[in-house]
């Protein structure tokens, strides 16, 4: 049995998916190490999976940097720029120490060490990708948070959309100078661009999502599996279903969910109170997933609820609909459970992946600059009142409960070792 090194950054949304083929992969015998932020620590063992820290830390109670590194414009460039790059070479000191006997590294987009090291180990690799818009491919153009207003091109072609892509290589080539810094060092050649080409293995790619979410393209690495989206079902710190919440989904229809996932929810500003009008306003049942702020919103009507989280998998499907922010793990469980979806994106992939389910015929988006609760409430009506929405949605979550992201992607790393 092999030793597996599984290296990811980010949100429980980048974590939950490593999670997830790291349980699968012990059942199956191997040996697996959790090489993220010392926080995750206690998400890797409560799994049994073996946990290795890799810098930079993760302060989840630094709400400005949080604030800045969910800014559309600008957090791209916090996250890589200022939090990973800065500290690249105690990454790879931290990885080279987890990675000891290793036989293989999987690696998230943003682990930029876990490349490098397996180049100057003469370790196996494979990539990951869990949204399609790391693929930049002009052929299925992405929305970018930055500029959402240059989706506006894509009918234009690939040959427009390349031209813009490329001028956005090009103003962020620098950002990857203190990797190609350490591969110099190392002795190693400069490599391919570690914020585009360079993240993705020629030995395998494993698509961690449907081919209802995004089709393979033309100009997509050489070797991509599409394995489906991994599923994960357990609620942060494997905490079951809110007795309190049971007995509200019980009493009645089925509600609105509201939810921020596990990031956003942290600088969520008025979207909970605007949210609790709109239900109030288009007379439905809802539940709102407040995270810490639950209680701070105080009495509400007995036909809404404020809990802090919940399972997803158990909620979702009891539900009208789900309004969120557009993460990729959230936009998975709400396609899973087959109903309708809208989306308020906030930075980085979101706004891609809410004009992918729109284009699925499957939600609606919310601007949240101009989110208010007569608009937030106007899109509720429609939905409701949209039964071709109401039937893709259906359509779309039975296709995907079909399919096994966690078992095609684990068979796809095991054909590789």
């Amino acid at each position: 049995m092999a030793r597996v090194i599984l290296s990811t950054f980010g949100s429980h949304g980048d974590l939950n998916p490593f999670l997830a083929l790291g349980v699968e992969l012990k059942s199956r015998g191997h040996s697996v190490v959790l090489a993220s932020a010392a926080v995750y620590r206690a998400d890797a063992e409560s799994l049994g999976l073996e946990h290795a820290p890799v810098r930079p830390e993760l302060d989840q109670s630094d709400v400005k940097t949080l604030e800045r590194a969910m800014d559309p414009r600008w957090g791209a460039d916090v996250i890589v720029r200022e939090l990973l790059m800065p500290l690249i070479r105690e990454s790879y000191a931290d990885l080279e120490k987890a990675a000891a006997g290793a036989d293989m590294i999987v690696t998230h987009t943003l682990a930029y060490a876990g490349p490098v090291l397996a180049e100057k180990k003469g370790l196996k690799w494979l990539s990951i990708s869990l949204q399609p818009l790391v693929f930049f491919s002009p052929h299925d153009p992405p929305v970018l948070a930055p500029a959402p207003w240059l989706a506006a091109l894509r009918p234009l072609g690939p040959r427009v959309n390349g031209a813009m892509l490329s001028l956005l290589k090009k103003f962020s080539y620098s950002w990857g100078d203190p990797v190609r810094a350490l591969r110099k060092d190392l002795g190693l050649a400069p490599g391919l661009d570690p914020i585009f080409e360079g993240q993705h293995s020629p030995r395998g790619v494993l698509a961690l999502y449907s081919r209802l979410f995004a089709a393979p393209q033309p100009d997509w690495p050489a070797r991509v599996t599409m394995c489906g989206f991994p599923f994960l079902d357990q609620d942060l710190g494997g905490r079951p279903l809110d007795p309190r919440l049971e007995a509200f989904l019980a009493a009645g229809e089925k509600p609105l969910a509201f939810t921020l996932g596990s990031t956003a929810v942290r600088i969520a500003g008025d979207f909970y109170k605007t949210a609790a009008e709109a239900a109030r306003l288009a007379r439905k049942r809802a539940v709102l997933l407040a995270g810490d702020g639950a209680e701070a919103l105080g009495a509400l009507p007995p036909d809404i609820i404020a809990v802090p989280s919940a399972p997803y998998h158990l909620l979702f499907p009891r539900c009208a609909a789900v309004a969120h922010s557009g993460g990729i793990g959230t936009t998975a469980q709400a396609l899973r459970a087959g109903v309708p979806q809208i989306v308020t994106p906030f930075a980085h992939d979101q706004y891609d992946n809410a004009a992918r389910l729109e284009r699925m015929g499957v939600a609606r988006t919310v601007c949240r600059k101009s989110l208010k609760a007569p608009e937030l409430a106007a899109a509720v009506s429609r939905l409701r009142d949209d039964d071709g929405m109401k039937t893709r949605a259906a359509r779309a979550g039975a296709l995907i409960r079909a399919e096994n992201g966690v078992k095609t992607a684990c068979d796809a790393i095991e054909a590789a070792l």
